[in-house]
């Protein structure tokens, strides 16, 4: 009887395993296919948010919109509209409600610390985040970070009138499971882009 038991829990441990296997692979495939989808749209051309001020954004929810890369870690991107778990499975989300260069207002991209964002614990201020569209590519400058409760949504603030990307993933980075609170960085738009 011992054996048999022994037997099933490896089995259901290998089907465990295999499971999360597939899923992530699943989402790699994805991510890849954003990735390129935004490659084939995207312009490399460095501009000033002031720059892109009259661009009219229309997004549908689910689409990719662009892509984010990540000097410091040689990192592309992509992202996709809107935070709901399928979307962040494909990419990085960007909340629906903020703006987009030039809008002056909040951008939030949203991430899993297991994938599209892990290692960001190792940015630091001064670090570069480029978001990279259709009609040009924005440079945004790590400024200050924090740690927040999962549930707290304070860090959306749909109000302010100030052009800053707010990064956003899951915390602890080593936490298994759900973590219970988020990694919060805070980007402005880099005045000099030359």
């Amino acid at each position: 009887m011992a054996r048999i038991l022994s037997i099933l829990l490896i089995l259901v441990g290998l089907g465990l395993l295999l499971y999360g296997g597939n899923e992530l692979l699943q989402s790699y495939m994805k991510e890849n296919e954003r990735l390129e989808e935004a490659r084939a749209f995207i312009s490399e051309e460095t501009k000033t948010v002031d720059e892109a001020a009259d661009v009219d954004y229309h997004f549908e929810h689910g689409e990719t919109i662009g892509m984010l890369y990540i000097p410091r870690f040689d990192r592309e991107l992509p992202i996709v509209e809107g935070t709901e778990p399928e979307d962040l499975k494909e990419g990085v989300g960007h909340y629906i409600k903020t703006g987009y260069p030039g809008q002056n207002r909040q951008i939030l991209l949203s991430g899993h610390r297991d994938t599209v964002f892990r290692n960001f614990d190792e940015l630091e201020p001064g670090d570069e985040f480029h978001i990279k569209m259709e009609h040009g590519t924005f440079i945004y400058e790590f400024a200050d970070n924090e740690i927040v409760g999962a549930d707290d949504t304070t860090v959306i603030d749909l109000e302010r009138k100030e052009e800053y990307l707010t990064i956003s993933t899951c915390y602890p980075f080593s936490y298994v499971g759900n973590a219970p609170n988020r990694y919060i960085i805070y980007a402005y738009p880099k005045e000099d882009v030359n």
